[in-house]
């Protein structure tokens, strides 16, 4: 649950250019132009708890070592050493393939965001990224590219963009002691709200939770997307990505209210799909829940 303002928002009626009969599902796009590659379609198959003070910003699997569990974040895993030097908010994490283990960290203000990695022997390392200009301070999530050397990292808000940069840690151009510098930039085709975490199902598709209030970019609130690359990130040059709505993350609760979308992982080896959703009021302690999803 980042630490941020909410501007005030105008509901408006997205109008489509055409209807298209699909076979399976109907998914939202947000162009008149057909999308770079056919949308998935992901059905729920189940959900855990999801304690809300250890597993309520994000997750992710890890392959290395071999039977590691799953890793989750939340207010209850920032370390003390961490916390005390103003790093008080962690957001969706991720892992590479060969088991280097990235959080995303921020703090309530300044000109920095911080990515902390655990090497697969264990070793810690932190690498500091100074903003650029137009940057926002969120540092909402961290997604590691299936090659293993360029990391996408997201600001929170409306925005048009993800940033790109060398994986701290695992790019031998990165360093604890110098700045981490963004590499390139992903341009959307259409701006994208309040997302809190994407993770790779493919070296050039993202999977990405929405905690989108206001249902205006994509006519639901909520909504996981999908996000075509143009190319694989290479650090070197910019690419684009064709955004689609796949659907509205569940949101069910014995409360009423706001319910807010947290991380997102994609585990390559079972094929699931797995978000987590933060109940409303005092269901927050109760029933929040990490659902799980199969394509098809």
């Amino acid at each position: 649950m980042p630490l941020r303002p909410r501007p005030a928002r105008q509901r408006c009626h997205a109008a489509l250019t055409s209807l298209v009969a699909l076979a399976t599902a109907t998914v939202v796009t947000l162009s008149a132009a057909p999308p770079a590659a056919a949308a998935d379609t992901w059905t729920e198959i189940g959900s855990d708890r999801a304690d809300p003070f250890t597993e309520s910003q994000g997750l992710t699997s890890v392959e290395v070592p071999a039977g590691s569990p799953n890793h989750y974040t939340g207010i209850g895993t920032i370390p003390v050493d961490v916390s005390s030097r103003g790093w008080n908010h962690v957001g969706d994490p991720d892992a590479s393939y060969d088991g280097y283990y990235i959080e995303p960290y921020q703090r309530d203000s300044g000109t920095t965001k911080m990515f902390r990695v655990q090497a697969p022997g264990g070793g810690r390392s932190e690498y500091v990224h100074t903003l650029g200009a137009g940057e926002a301070l969120n540092n909402s999530w961290a997604a590691i590219s299936p090659g293993g050397q360029w990391m996408l990292a997201g600001e929170y808000g409306t925005m048009s963009r993800l940033l790109v940069f060398p994986t701290p840690g695992v790019n031998p151009g990165t360093s604890p002691s110098a700045n981490l510098p963004q590499a390139s930039t992903v341009n959307l085709d259409h701006a994208v709200r309040d997302v809190q975490g994407c993770d790779f199902s493919s070296p050039t598709r993202l999977l990405c939770s929405s905690d989108d209030p206001a249902g205006t970019l994509f006519g639901i609130t909520k909504p996981l997307l999908q996000i075509d690359l143009s190319a694989e990130p290479n650090g070197t040059a910019d690419v684009s990505g064709h955004v689609t709505a796949l659907r509205q993350l569940p949101l069910r609760s014995s409360c009423s209210g706001t319910f807010e979308a947290e991380g997102i992982d994609y585990d390559r080896r079972t094929g699931t799909l797995r978000v987590v959703v933060v109940s409303p009021g005092f269901c927050v302690l109760t029933d929040s829940k990490t659902y799980r999803f199969t394509r098809g």
